[in-house]
Order: C-alpha cells, then structure tokens, then sequence
C-alpha cells in the first residue's frame, strides 16, 4: 500500500507520552501513518494545513489555544477533496467542553483510555465519512445535558408554571443547546415558554405543539403525560425506530445487526434514513433525540 493510500493523522495531545503511545498503535497499521504530532491547539491547527491530514486525534485541554478553538479553525472553511476530520479525545469523566467541540465540527470523541482496536476502527469509521461517539461516555454524555437542563427532566412543569416561573429553566435549556449547537428538538425548544435561543415565547405556546396528554407510547416505550415529543419521531418506521434506540445505548453497526438479525448494509441504510429524516448531523445527535423523545 503506498503512502497515498494510507489515512493520514496528526496527533494533537499536550502530554508527550500519549502522543508517543498512539503513534504506536497506529504505526503499526498498514493502512495508517501519523504524518505530524503537536503540544497544543495551535500547533495541531499548523499541521493540519501544512500536512493535510485525513484525521486529527485532539485533546481537549491544552495549553494556549485549546482543542475546541483548532477544532472549529481546522474544520471551518476546508478546501479539498478529503476534508480534515477531527476526534476528540477525552477522559472518562465527561469534559464539560466535548460537546461544544463536537458543534465546532468534531466527528465524534473517543475516551483515552479506548482500546488500540477501538481506536483504530474509529479513525476508519470517520475516515469513511461517519460520526463516532464512545459507548461508554454515551450515558455520561445525556446525563450532562440532562444537568445542564436541555432535556426532558423538569420541562413540562416548567412549562406548565408559566413565562415567568419557566424562564431560568428555557434560559438554561436555550443556552445549552446554543453553545452545544444541537438542533432545537421539540422538548428543549419549549422549556417554560421559552425558546431554544432564550427568547420569551410565552406559556401557553410553550406548554403546546409536541406535548402528550395522557400515557401513550412511543416505539414501543411508555412516555409520561406531560412530556414533548419531536414531531419527526412519527417519520420513522418501528424498525427505525429499534436501530435510533440501539444507537443511543452506543451499540455500533455491528452489534445492532447481531442484536436485531439484521445484515449490517440493511442497518447502515437504517442509520441513513434515520439521520436524514430528524435532520441529525451524526450519531451524537441521534442520541440526543432518542433521549429528547423518550426512547431511551
């Protein structure tokens, strides 16, 4: 295989001992080289377009300019036939700025302490185009967001006390889905009567639209009355359904075909068509909206 076939990365970590030991793990694959390494953010923005690098592995925290900041330069305004892609690297406790990184263009994030295999399909996968989330940080992801008072927790009282009772909760549900850049999903547009970008919306208008009156179901799972629903999630097919559920519990393309007796190309077109019909830009927004609609 010649250099030219080889995906191509830069590692960016501060600590020199990581980069060391991921350059090792991919050297030794015959289909990857690491072209550059880099201390910091602006160091990782340099190589990436003095090298031209399929994939940049990014830390988040490090010294000067941060992941996040090279993240959104490296991907903002690319020019060329293979894209540089970004993953970010974090550890197990879910770093506060990996979902901002991921709106900055991140395809996905991995934990440090992934295993060399992981690591390395995850540099194919979004070598391929596809987004990566850790299975093992998808909990701890939505639990954020839950915290950070984005998703379902708390949003139909808040709506149901009033503008001015629900406001600090549509504050903080607006301003979490404007620094993570996630698509204004039906149950964090109205939080309290206000809108996803912080704007007063009212009480009545913010208690309408996708509220559920009485129990109900939704793909097979109960949902409390009270709570809002996207109106997309009614575009998709019961099977669709299963795979957006199985995503969110991080299963990979592999493990929901063995999990529903499924050919992984069939799976593949699920996620297609699962992804295209809520308008998710990955697999990570597809984990919002399963949690946003209650189906997980």
């Amino acid at each position: 295989m010649s250099d030219n076939d080889r995906i191509r990365v830069v590692i960016a970590d501060d600590q020199e001992l990581v980069r060391v030991g991921f350059a090792m793990v991919i050297g030794s694959q015959k289909d990857m080289q690491v072209v550059g390494q880099a201390a910091d953010g602006a160091q990782a923005v340099e190589a990436a377009e003095s090298l031209h690098p399929d994939v940049v592995l990014m830390d988040v925290r490090m010294p000067g300019m941060d992941g996040i900041e090279a993240t959104q330069r490296i991907t903002t305004g690319q020019n060329g036939v293979r894209p540089t892609r970004v993953i970010i690297l974090t550890t197990f406790d879910l770093d506060e700025y990996v979902m901002a990184a991921i709106n900055a263009g991140a395809s996905g994030f991995l934990l440090k302490d992934t295993r060399p295999a992981t690591l390395l399909s995850s540099i194919r996968t979004v070598f391929d185009g596809n987004a990566i989330i850790a299975p093992t940080a998808t909990k701890r992801l939505i639990e954020k967001m839950m915290e950070d008072g984005y998703a379902r927790n708390g949003s139909a009282a808040a709506a149901g006390a009033g503008a001015g009772a629900g406001a600090g909760a549509g504050a903080s549900a607006g301003a979490f889905a404007g620094a993570v850049g996630v698509r204004p999903l039906a149950g964090a547009a109205r939080v309290g009567g206000v809108s996803a970008d912080g704007g007063a919306a009212g009480a009545a208008d913010g208690a309408g639209g996708g509220m559920i009156e009485g129990s109900t179901t939704v793909g097979g799972h109960a949902v409390d009355a009270g709570c809002y629903t996207d109106p997309e999630l009614d575009l998709l097919t019961e099977r669709e359904r299963e795979v957006l559920i199985e995503i969110a519990h991080g299963l990979s393309n592999q493990e929901i075909a063995a999990k529903l007796f499924i050919s992984l190309p069939t799976v593949k077109t699920h996620v297609a068509h699962i992804l295209a019909k809520i308008n998710a830009r990955d697999r990570v927004q597809a984990v919002v909206f399963a949690y946003d609609n209650h189906l997980v």
